[in-house]
């Protein structure tokens, strides 16, 4: 994930729980956090409990999210490069070292070294402040419930379009042993026939989506129940995994016995020439290191589903 990558899914994010942006740039936002961003992002259950408690209007706390650390140097630098030509310098050497350090650890804020200072956090992939905002981001849109928007191109004003009700599923399917791969599939079930779509995602993308129920528009009753559709899901994915080549995981299964019978070799000439009050902690360490190889080795596949949701589209399939 890089950093344009990362900084278009952080300006989503923000968008979508409301946060008011005080200053962007293409390496950076400078935020104030709406309550709800602010219970997911800066662990003050403490704070919070006592707003919930005594009802009182909460204060947000404000950041400068830094998405692309370079750039954002480089713009900052030649910031304050433009502002020296423009207007002498105001501050003595002292204050401006001091202010200078403040700003490599809380952020920079135009001023004195009195002004209040906004905390910054650089992100980047695999960082700790991002990991919040994916867990932030994963929870809040594990489900979601949308109308397809229609073509207002040449469209009736009293003519009303029949909509199909369709469960859509993002499945993440594991494939481990001591190596691991993971791959995504995306499955879409109509409410109304059963058919079953996989590449769901893709068909997702072509379409304007919205949280409303546009005009002239109308929902089909649903043929079949959501425990119906999730089994067709799992039916469809059971299907398309028996396909798969698996001589990986004979390997593994291979690498695994060789494994066992290493340490079988090791422990079990010193369990028997082991002092009888000291056989069973040599026995106990030998289960369980037997225990972590078959964890390391053993070839397994796992399914889960990833996040799900109505998607309401035109047509009846």
């Amino acid at each position: 994930m890089n950093a344009k990558q990362v900084h278009k899914f952080v300006g989503r994010y923000l968008e979508a729980t409301e946060c008011s942006i005080l200053e962007k740039s293409p390496a950076h936002y400078t935020v104030k956090l709406s309550p709800q961003a602010d219970r997911e992002l800066t662990n003050r259950p403490y704070y919070w409990s006592f707003v919930d408690r005594v009802g009182a209007e909460p204060e947000t706390m404000s950041f400068l999210f830094v998405t692309d650390k370079d750039k954002y140097e480089a713009s900052l630098q030649a910031k304050t490069a433009m502002e020296e030509k423009i207007e002498p310098q105001q501050q003595d050497s002292q204050a401006a070292a001091a202010d200078a350090a403040l700003a490599r650890s809380f952020g920079f804020i135009n001023g004195s070294i009195n002004a209040p200072r906004i905390p910054r956090e650089e992100l980047y992939f695999g960082s700790r402040k991002l990991e919040q905002l994916f867990e932030a981001a994963k929870s809040n849109g594990s489900f979601v419930y949308l109308f397809q928007e229609p073509d207002k191109r040449g469209a009736s004003p009293f003519q009303s379009t029949a909509y199909t009700a369709w469960l859509g599923v993002n499945m993440k399917v594991e494939f481990a042993c001591d190596r691991k791969r993971e791959e995504i599939h995306s499955f879409g079930v109509s409410l109304a026939t059963g058919h079953c779509i996989d590449g769901f995602h893709e068909r997702l993308l072509k379409a304007k989506l919205t949280p409303r129920l546009p005009a002239n528009v109308h929902v089909t009753k649903n043929g079949i129940s959501f425990g119906k559709a999730q089994t067709i899901v799992e039916q469809q994915l059971e299907r398309k995994l028996k396909t798969y080549d698996y001589t990986w995981a004979t390997e593994a299964a291979k690498r695994l016995e060789e494994e066992l019978e290493r340490i079988q070799t090791y422990y079990e000439p010193l369990i028997g020439h082991a002092l009888d009050e000291n056989k069973p902690a040599i026995q106990e360490q030998y289960e369980q290191r037997k225990a972590e190889i078959r964890w390391q080795y053993e070839p397994r596949v796992t399914a889960s589903a990833i996040n799900c949701g109505i998607f309401h589209m035109e047509g009846i399939e």
